[in-house]
């Protein structure tokens, strides 16, 4: 294990995979924190098979379309082409759509703890660098990080702390402080999450 990432002249691709249900400001922040570590950036919405989720994928793409076109930079693309269910599918198809190029496969550290039950877990570590973000409130365990070196995994710890804030936190309890304000206007109009109450607006809290 170590701190940092692959140096930039490898061109490494970082690629950051989310249910995107919906995207918050959490999101936000890690592409933006991707953006000054990696030269290349790709996100897409995904289903997660442990989880059951608010919206189709579908209308979870278009949110997280419309959040890297409010980003703005011309290093982050929105690949949902990428999307599988399946890490090992997906590094599958960015190998094929970025032949030679390193791949790095960011995920949030409340996910490190479910990496080795994933399918080909072995297979998905050896086919990337796994690149952990710190996410306020899941510490990574010690333990963790030895059980994915023993299968294999090239592991790095990111420089970036994600808020806390959770797609989940907001599905329950719906407030668009926690909600990037590029995608307001999506989710009030189609009443996504319990946002269609326009007077919900005034809590939002922008930068």
């Amino acid at each position: 294990m170590s701190n940092g990432v692959v140096k930039a002249g490898e061109a490494p691709v970082a690629l950051f995979g989310t249910s995107a249900d919906p995207p918050t400001r959490g999101h936000q922040a890690l592409l933006e924190g991707l953006l000054q570590l990696y030269p290349q950036v790709a996100t897409w919405a995904s289903d997660n098979p442990q989880k059951h989720h608010g919206a189709p994928l579908e209308q979870r793409s278009t949110l997280l379309g419309q959040l890297v076109r409010a980003i703005g930079d011309p290093r982050l693309s929105h690949r949902q082409e990428l999307s599988s269910p399946w890490a090992i599918t997906t590094l599958e198809r960015a190998a094929a759509s970025w032949p030679g190029r390193e791949l790095v496969f960011v995920v949030g550290s409340d996910l490190a703890v479910q990496i080795p039950s994933w399918k080909q877990a072995e297979a998905v570590l050896k086919a990337c660098v796994l690149a952990i973000a710190p996410r306020a409130g899941w510490p990574l365990q010690t333990e963790q990080l030895a059980r994915l070196a023993e299968l294999g995994g090239r592991v790095v710890i990111l420089p970036l702390q994600v808020p806390a804030t959770a797609s989940s936190t907001v599905r329950q309890a719906p407030d668009p402080a926690q909600l990037p304000a590029a995608l307001l206007p999506l989710l009030l109009e189609h009443n996504l999450y319990g946002l269609g109450d326009p007077s919900l607006t005034r809590r939002l809290k922008r930068p």
